[in-house]
C-alpha cells in the first residue's frame, strides 16, 4: 500500500468502496462484478485499476479465470484501515443488494450441474432417438408430482394450466384478458377438465383467498406486470405456509422490440432483481438459475426462480 492517505482517497469513492467490500468477501472476476453491480465492464475495470495501483487489490489466475482479491495488510495500521473501510462500506445503501448478488454468484459457482446441463441441452434433439422428446419427458415428470392446488398467474390461453390439471387437485388460471379467459374456459370444457378454473384477475390482485394454494406459478408472465415486486408479494399472500412460488421469465436483455412485438413491460429481469422480489415478499430457500439459452437472435435466456413460504 503506497500510503494511508492515498488509500483513504481511493476508498472515498462509493463505487471503489463497494468493490473493496465485495473483494474482501470473495475473489471475483470482472464479469462477476459486472453482474453484481450492474455496471459496464470498462467502468469496473477502471476502478479496479485504480485500486490495484493503490496497492489495495491484486489480480491472480485461477485456471482460466482472472480473479481480483484484496492485498493482505502488511501492518496493524493497514489492518485497522481495512476494518474502518469495511465498516464504512456497510453503511452504503447498496451494501445489502450487493450481498444478495454476491450470494447468487456463489450459488452459481457451486452449481456444477448447471454447466453440465447447459452443454447437454445444446445436444438434445439434434440426433434422432425414437421415443425421446421434451414432451415425453415433461409428461413423465408430471406424473411424479404430488397432487397440488396450483395458481397459474398470467396463464394466457392456459396451455400449461391444462397440462398441470392432468395431475393437480385443482388449477386456478388467472389472466387479465377477458378473451384469454373465455378461450381458456371453452378449451377446458372441450377437453373435459373439471378441476381447472379460469378467472379474470390482475397479477397484483388475484381473486384467490389467503393461503389457499400449494404453488403459485408465473410462466413468462412477470415481465407483463406493472409492479413485478407487488405481483410476487401477491403470490406470497395466496400460498400456504410451506408452499412454493415458481417464476420462469426472461433474463434481462436489450431487445427493445419486445415491447411492441410481445407487449412486454419489462425487458426481462436480472437474477438479483428476482432474488430481491422473492426475499422482500418473504420467501426463503431461494434458488435461481438460467435454464435455457436460445441459439437464435436475440438469444433470449430463461431464468428459473423458486422460493418457499416459511411454515
Amino acid at each position: 500500500m503506497s500510503s494511508t492517505l492515498n488509500s483513504l482517497k481511493l476508498l472515498s469513492d462509493p463505487t471503489r468502496l463497494r468493490l473493496f467490500l465485495l473483494l474482501s468477501e470473495e475473489a471475483l472476476s470482472v464479469a462477476e462484478l459486472q453482474a453484481i453491480l450492474a455496471m459496464g465492464q470498462s467502468r469496473i475495470s477502471t476502478q479496479l485499476g485504480l485500486l490495484r495501483r493503490g496497492g489495495l487489490v491484486r489480480l491472480h489466475k485461477d485456471g482460466k479465470r482472472s480473479l481480483y482479491e484484496p492485498v493482505p495488510p502488511q501492518s496493524e495500521a493497514e489492518a485497522g484501515l481495512r476494518r474502518i473501510c469495511e465498516a464504512a462500506a456497510l453503511e452504503l445503501e447498496e451494501a445489502e443488494p450487493d450481498r444478495r448478488a454476491l450470494d447468487l454468484v456463489r450459488q452459481h459457482r457451486a452449481d456444477a450441474a448447471r454447466d453440465y446441463f447447459d452443454r447437454l441441452a445444446g445436444k438434445f434433439g439434434k440426433g434422432y432417438i425414437p421415443g425421446r422428446s421434451w414432451k415425453s419427458l415433461a409428461e413423465t415428470l408430471l406424473q411424479l408430482l404430488a397432487p397440488l392446488r396450483i395458481a397459474d398467474l398470467g396463464a394466457g390461453e392456459g396451455t400449461l394450466s391444462q397440462l398441470m390439471a392432468q395431475k393437480a387437485t385443482e388449477v386456478i388460471a388467472i389472466d387479465n384478458s377477458e378473451k384469454m379467459v373465455a378461450f381458456g374456459k371453452e378449451t377446458a370444457a372441450k377437453n373435459g377438465f373439471q378441476n381447472l378454473r379460469y378467472l379474470l384477475g390482475d397479477l397484483e390482485s388475484t381473486p384467490i383467498e389467503d393461503e389457499t394454494v400449494d404453488l403459485a406459478l408465473f410462466s413468462q408472465a412477470l415481465h407483463h406486470a406493472a409492479h413485478p415486486g407487488g405481483a410476487v408479494k401477491e403470490a406470497f399472500r395466496i400460498v400456504r405456509p410451506g408452499g412454493r412460488v415458481v417464476i420462469l421469465d426472461l433474463l434481462k436483455h436489450n431487445f427493445e422490440e419486445a415491447r411492441e412485438l410481445y407487449a412486454d413491460l419489462w425487458l426481462g429481469f436480472a437474477e438479483v432483481d428476482l432474488h430481491r422480489f422473492l426475499s422482500d415478499a418473504g420467501f426463503v430457500d431461494l434458488h435461481l438459475t438460467v435454464v435455457d439459452r436460445e441459439p437464435e437472435y436475440p438469444h433470449f435466456q430463461t431464468v428459473l426462480a423458486i422460493g418457499r413460504k416459511p411454515e
